[in-house]
């Protein structure tokens, strides 16, 4: 049904990808986006064809304008050659941007409640209180390396430099 649509068309290369669009990887429209050239126009059945969120359509979408192709969804009459069609993506790459920045507030906000009720976010720290200390004795005693302090208590060279770093800025 989606090549007979795209044929009658005008489209006289079809590329499939048979792997879900949800993956990163997709050798087929990766080759159709290598071979589109400036006047070009991009042709899907329908827009979740080509990506399956808002941020993954507007991403290709600016490629593809910043390159000189044409998108044309034949399901959803958009069509970047014309004025309205254009209008459309801007109206997508809008409210892409907005749901964007309102994720960003939500995200913000939620962490300052969290840090207003106590709460510490991240990864809870590896060296604890104790091994902190062990970790100063042994490192004032001049006797072991950081990498051999690190295999003492279990954590890498690099942890013991950073925790020690740390406390004597603190």
């Amino acid at each position: 049904m989606q090549h007979d649509a795209l044929t009658a068309a005008g489209c006289y290369r079809i590329f499939t990808d048979t792997a879900s669009g949800a993956l990163e990887s997709r050798p087929e429209l990766d080759a159709v986006i290598d071979q589109l050239r400036p006047g070009d126009t991009l042709v899907v059945w329908r827009l979740d064809r080509l990506g399956r969120s808002i941020r993954h359509l507007i991403d290709y979408l600016d490629t593809l304008q910043q390159r000189g192709i044409e998108f044309r969804s034949l399901q959803e009459n958009i069509d970047t050659s014309s004025s309205g069609g254009r209008l459309v993506f801007n109206i997508f790459a809008s409210l892409a941007e907005f749901e964007r920045d309102l994720i960003r507030e939500r995200t913000k906000a939620g962490l300052q409640a969290a840090r207003a009720r106590g709460k510490v976010g991240g990864r809870p720290a590896l060296l604890t209180a104790d091994k902190l200390r062990t970790a100063r004795q042994l490192y004032e005693q001049q006797e072991m390396t950081l990498a051999q302090i690190g295999e003492v208590l279990g954590v890498s060279r690099s942890t013991v430099y950073r925790a020690l770093s740390k406390t004597t800025q603190d």
